[in-house]
């Protein structure tokens, strides 16, 4: 049975989800405060993470950060606050979706499935790997190189680099992005597109890379493409 790790320091809140979790034939976890999420994480495996913003000891923002250091499992993150910086912020460390409470263990379970159905859609439709000049993309294995050195990025910084490597040229808009990656079902907004963007290339940017660059197209998107017409 696969397992869901619930994160919150709330007794009421874990038991209700634990409870939505185990009719969706999951087997649930529970965690009160971020050090235990660590820990559970360092022992199991898990299907995915319901992850709560407002813990003790750590927060959910240091705990996603920790994990998308070493694994893409994935994480929604939960929490009292809508402001959108935060949703932002969940996102832009690696968080695949974001919900708000209060909220019905029917919403959470749902966004659990959009969530497992993206997912596996771009591992189906994932090749081995894709390569340019001196950029290798496996988007399996999570891993990224420019010249041999790997490059740390999070799982959606990946399916971005992959989908615009994939089809070189292309231009992608914003809206495209999103409902590709995030899913027609994203509650956020665009902006979240250009954070992840400038986050990506930063540490594309570390390492030189005189062929190709992931260039913005104003009022349009972005694209990948070869310098000097090389696409």
């Amino acid at each position: 049975m696969d397992k869901i790790l619930i994160a919150d320091d709330h007794v009421q809140i874990t038991k209700i989800l634990s409870e939505f979790a185990k009719k969706e034939g999951f087997e649930p976890v529970v965690a009160y405060d971020g050090n235990e999420v660590i820990k559970y994480f360092n022992q199991e495996h898990f299907e995915i993470i319901l992850l709560d913003v407002m813990m003790p000891k750590k927060d959910g923002f240091e705990v996603c950060r920790e994990i998308r250091k070493v694994s893409n499992v994935p994480i929604i993150m939960i929490t009292a606050r809508g402001e959108d910086f935060e949703r932002i912020m969940g996102l832009d460390i690696g968080a695949d979706d974001y919900i708000v409470k209060p909220f019905s263990g029917d919403e959470v379970m749902a966004r659990v499935r959009a969530v497992l159905r993206r997912l596996e859609r771009t591992e189906q439709n994932s090749s081995e790997y894709l390569s340019y000049d001196n950029l290798k993309v496996c988007l399996d294995r999570g891993f990224v190189s420019i010249d041999g050195h790997q490059i740390v990025l999070t799982k959606k910084e990946i399916e971005i680099l992959w989908l615009l490597l994939e089809n070189k040229g292309k231009i992608f808009s914003r809206d495209n992005l999103l409902n590709s990656l995030w899913g027609y079902d994203y509650y956020g907004d665009n902006r979240t597109v250009d954070s992840h963007i400038k986050r990506l290339r930063a540490k594309l940017d570390a390492f030189e890379h005189k062929s190709w660059q992931i260039k913005t197209i104003w009022g349009m998107g972005y694209k990948f493409e070869g310098i000097n017409n090389e696409i």
